[in-house]
């Protein structure tokens, strides 16, 4: 690439961490608004109070969210670690999608961005005004790194790229400098479509997610009890999933990240890596990863602080978080943790966790579950709770015929 602006600013963007880059223009984002709007109309975005049509028609006018823009700058910086691996241990375990191993991603991506931004008035040669996007703003960051030729969309929504599959975090910089646009990938899926009946509780369909079936939305995002009728497809994930991903035929090609790797050599030494490996199956690298599901129901407000502070995990809350422990726990089915969920089904102070820890109790069964929420039945004031108590013991009932 000739030493131009663009091929400048590239060499930045690599050089303070990200492992791919693109450009692309100020233009609508047409056909994304459009898709966009129609699932907010169609309530697949339901629960995010925040994904409003509003906000769906403004994240595809970079002009909107700095005026005078000419150029959108897409980045990307990859994850993927390996394969979640047996622990050797009888433990009860959960699992944690792999982006919220480590640090929050966040806080990682947003420095990087500020050591870009802060530099490209030296390689411009004039001052440089931009606006930096990490997941959280009103862009469309997968439109952007769709036009600017980092990946293209795939079945499961996600953008997919050739070096790292959809094992990757997208951040931009919308901008006044006038760069040279890239090219779309001409790339698709073509016939595949591995994720769509890998989902377990059927929230995709090709290129669209239902939000309100999503095995992410309902342990992140979800505030309320997750649809009874949808727990028992949950699994064992106690924050996001990555199903859709770990079938991906292009993820499967994916090796570990090169951010990873560069954070673990010489340069960037001062800086925190994206997640964490657990090639090697150590701990507490494999906590994170799989985490033993008894400990985490019996953490308090301020153990869950200390446990996850500085990851994507306090996304959810300590009672989120017990909540999927329940529903992970009535998954496994083993009665090593009636006493626990009996426990928290007594004295928890959240009726979140209470209703979930009834449910599980129910999908566990035998005496001393069918105990435990007869005892609780009878001291318990919330009525949405003594609903659940209910709902287990008649299914316990309906079981036994």
């Amino acid at each position: 690439m000739p030493d131009s602006l663009t091929a400048r600013v590239k060499t930045l963007a690599r050089e303070v961490g990200f492992d791919m880059v693109g450009v692309t223009t100020a233009e609508p984002f047409v056909r994304e608004e459009s898709a966009m709007v129609a699932r907010v109309r169609a309530g697949m975005m339901d629960g995010l109070p925040w994904f409003t049509e509003a906000r769906a028609r403004l994240a595809c006018h970079p002009w909107e969210l700095l005026p005078d823009t000419s150029s959108v700058i897409a980045l990307a910086a990859g994850y993927y670690t390996g394969a979640f691996l047996a622990t050797g241990s009888d433990a009860l375990r959960g699992k944690i999608a792999r982006y919220a191993w480590g640090r929050d991603y966040h806080a990682v991506l947003r420095k990087r961005l500020r050591a870009f931004a802060r530099a490209l008035p030296d390689i411009a040669g004039r001052p440089v005004r931009a606006r930096l996007f990490v997941d959280t703003g009103p862009l469309a960051e997968r439109a952007v790194a769709a036009r600017s030729g980092i990946g293209w969309y795939g079945k499961n929504t996600n953008v997919l790229t050739r070096e790292m599959g959809s094992w990757v975090f997208l951040a931009s910089v919308v901008t006044d400098l006038e760069l040279e646009p890239d090219a779309p990938l001409r790339k698709s899926c073509g016939r595949c479509a591995a994720c769509i009946p890998a989902c377990p509780t059927g929230a995709l369909t090709p290129y669209a997610l239902d939000n309100r079936r999503c095995i992410s939305y309902l342990t992140i995002e979800c505030r309320g009890p997750i649809p009874r009728e949808l727990r028992p497809l949950v699994g064992t994930w106690v924050f996001g999933c990555d199903i859709c991903q770990e079938v991906c035929p292009v993820n499967k090609r994916a090796q570990d990240s090169l951010v990873l790797r560069r954070v673990q050599g010489e340069r960037e030494r001062t800086d925190e890596p994206l997640t964490v490996s657990v090639s090697n199956g150590a701990s507490p690298a494999v906590d994170r990863a799989l985490p033993e599901l008894l400990p985490l129901l019996a953490l308090t407000e301020e153990g869950f602080a200390a446990r996850f502070r500085g990851t994507a995990v306090t996304r959810a809350k300590r009672r989120g978080l017990a909540r999927n422990v329940c529903v992970a726990l009535g998954n496994i089915g083993d009665p090593a943790a009636t006493p626990m969920l009996a426990r928290a089904l007594r004295q928890d102070s959240e009726t979140l966790v209470r209703g979930h820890a009834a449910w599980a109790l129910g999908r566990i069964g035998g005496p001393d579950a069918a105990n435990a929420l007869r005892g609780a039945l009878a001291g318990e004031a919330d009525a949405g709770v003594r609903e659940e108590i209910e709902a287990a013991l008649g299914g316990m009932v309906a079981a036994s015929r």
